[in-house]
């Protein structure tokens, strides 16, 4: 490989990692190319990307990133994942290979320039999706309003109450 595509990689890494929320650094050593093709489809279908990069160009692309703070964990075999959109669904995909492939590790990750160790990436992984953070946040805004109506119901209800009871008699 010369200069000038090594100094493309370079920038096609940069540029991606510069976008993205979330780069976990991944070991995939032994690992057949079918399984690394199944883990590129589910992190692109998560919003993410999945390179295979020489670790001194990811070194060199991630040191004037956001991501810079874990570029001295790219030694022997290793991949990276991004996730820009969600970085928790990336998360989720990448822990999920882990969890099922005994060749596939997960080294360390970097959320918005913040370290992660492989707990951490785990952890984050165990979070809900942000459609489902969304949801329970409505949820909850939702049940003001209706507990609010439930109770002025509940205080009008007696009064009606009396009243109907009240004009049963006068008709008796």
């Amino acid at each position: 490989m010369n200069k000038s595509e090594k100094a493309a990689i370079i920038e096609q890494v940069r540029a991606k990692a510069a976008d993205a929320s979330i780069v976990v650094v991944t070991d995939f050593k032994g690992m057949s190319v079918e399984e690394l093709t199944a883990l590129r489809v589910k992190i692109r279908q998560a919003g993410g990307e999945y390179y295979v990069v020489k670790n001194t160009l990811a070194r060199i692309a991630l040191s004037d990133t956001t991501h810079a703070v874990i570029s001295e964990n790219f030694k022997e075999n290793c991949a990276i994942a991004l996730g820009f959109s969600d970085p928790v669904a990336v998360a989720k995909v990448v822990s999920d290979f882990a969890k099922d492939s005994k060749l596939f590790a997960i080294r360390c990750g970097s959320l918005e320039g913040k370290a992660l160790s492989q707990a951490d990436v785990d952890a984050l992984a165990k979070m809900p999706s942000k459609e489902q953070l969304i949801a329970q946040a409505l949820g909850t805004m939702n049940q003001v309003p209706t507990g609010l109506v439930s109770l002025m119901a509940n205080m009008v209800r007696p009064l009606l109450y009396a009243l109907k009871d009240l004009e049963s008699k006068k008709a008796a």
